[in-house]
């Protein structure tokens, strides 16, 4: 299984061009790619409010550039736009392969006065994979404030938790094929995304900490394709808000300690400009 993730700033490149087929054009470039997820994404907030932007419907255009993927959607922002209408902001998920169960888990926006934030999500799908059913799971954790951030590490954990143990635990109850009806989840799952810290930040520790459940813990899965080398930038290469801005390593995929016998290799496109954050692939087989 061959699964891409990419901030892509609502596909805006550095070039101040908003192009989502550039997007998905570049991401095939990359890879032939089973899973797609994707972060920034964007609908109705033309410049200002978003730069360049027309006010387009990214999750749209993005399914309309990627036939035979399934698209899953995920909004974090919803909010009106005067004139009526709703703006969107969030993630989303495309996928080649069978996508069973999604979920859309709202993550903790708790108070920090003072400090910019926004609503985020966590983006849920499982994914039918020549290797066996995958929980994908992709997030965009908070920028500015601490405090949002590490309550987010901890919902994820939570959330990560919960499927662990409907995996291990969970009986057939329901099959009716209504709404009650029991679908069991895989053990095996990617975390994913920009998770807006450093490889050597407390809360990245966080996210591979141990679970007293029987929960297989988390490993980042770069350091399992590449022991010992450090995490290569992910962001601010091409594209920096104050001049000589440090470069950043904050999009990670982690994965459950499962799967890393599966990792074949993991890889950072750090040439692309066609956003401000560089795609990483990894390969399952």
């Amino acid at each position: 299984m061959k699964l891409i993730t990419w901030n892509v700033q609502w596909c805006r490149g550095v070039d101040g061009r908003v192009d989502p087929a550039r997007i998905a054009k570049h991401a095939r470039a990359i890879a032939d790619f089973d899973v797609l997820c994707l972060q920034e994404i964007a609908n109705n907030y033309p410049d200002p409010r978003l730069g360049a932007s027309r006010g387009e419907n990214q999750f749209a255009e993005l399914a309309r550039a990627l036939p035979g993927y399934t698209p899953v959607p995920g909004v974090a922002v919803d909010v009106s736009a005067e004139g009526g209408g709703r703006r969107h902001f969030g993630n989303m998920i495309l996928s080649r392969l069978p996508v069973g169960q999604v979920f859309r888990h709202l993550l903790p926006y708790p108070l920090d006065p003072g400090i910019n934030g926004m609503p985020r999500i966590a983006l849920e799908a499982v994914v039918r994979a020549p290797i066996g059913e995958v929980r994908v799971i992709t997030t965009h954790l908070e920028y500015y404030g601490t405090r949002k951030r590490s309550a987010q590490v901890d919902a994820l954990r939570t959330i990560y938790a919960e499927g662990s143990r409907h995996a291990r635990l969970g009986t057939i109850v329901d099959t009716s094929g209504g709404p009650f009806h029991t679908y069991l989840r895989p053990g095996a799952t990617v975390v994913t995304g920009d998770f807006n810290f450093e490889p050597d930040d407390p809360l990245h520790a966080r996210m591979l900490e141990a679970f007293d459940d029987g929960t297989p813990a988390l490993v980042d899965a770069w350091e399992v394709a590449q022991p010992g080398k450090p995490h290569p930038s992910t962001f601010k290469i091409y594209e920096k808000e104050l001049p000589g801005e440090p470069e950043l390593h904050c999009d990670f995929i982690f994965i459950s300690s499962d799967l890393a016998p599966r990792v074949h290799r993991v890889t950072v496109d750090q040439k692309t400009q066609a956003a401000d954050h560089q795609p990483v692939l990894i390969e399952l087989a």
